[in-house]
């Protein structure tokens, strides 16, 4: 059995070296290129979230104000001015900021049926905090830079005396 010998020399053990270098320096850029890319996509995922889950909460407080200036319009003790200034306070209750500026319109004669119903209508500004240039661009109307306007109706049946 014969036994060799290997020798290195340290010029090879110094490419060998750099070779790992330059992979665990490629992995960092790697890295970063994806978190580069990645970070702007999840922020605006959450800041998408963030505003739909307001719009949202906005308009459930619009369809909750119109219910109920609904069911204070059909008792035969109500009167528009009355409505109305319930609707404003349930907006404001709720936080929503510009309820002084959103319009309440409300029609006693609405028919349904053989019946005469009350309709209470609301349109109230809405604007997007961050999305606002985003959403000037999907939504028709709304290219001149002026706030959406959020639109709830609620129908209630005239109570007779």
């Amino acid at each position: 059995m014969r036994i060799t010998r290997v020798t290195l020399h340290t010029s090879a053990l110094g490419t060998q070296h750099s070779g790992m270098r330059q992979r665990c320096l490629s992995q960092r850029g790697t890295a970063l290129l994806e978190a580069a890319v990645t970070i702007p996509i999840l922020l605006l995922i959450a800041v998408g979230i963030f505003e739909f889950g307001r719009a949202y909460q906005t308009w459930q407080v619009l369809t909750n104000a119109a219910r109920e200036g609904a069911r204070v319009s059909v008792l035969p003790t109500g009167d528009n001015a009355n409505v109305t200034a319930v609707v404003r306070n349930y907006m404001s209750s709720g936080g929503l900021p510009a309820a002084g500026t959103a319009t309440v319109t409300v029609n006693r004669n609405a028919a349904v049926g053989a019946s005469s119903a009350s309709q209470i209508t609301v349109d109230y500004p809405f604007q997007f905090i961050v999305l606002q240039p985003v959403a000037r661009l999907v939504v028709p109307g709304a290219r001149t830079g002026a706030p959406l306007t959020m639109h709830a109706t609620a129908i209630m049946r005239n109570e007779t005396k």
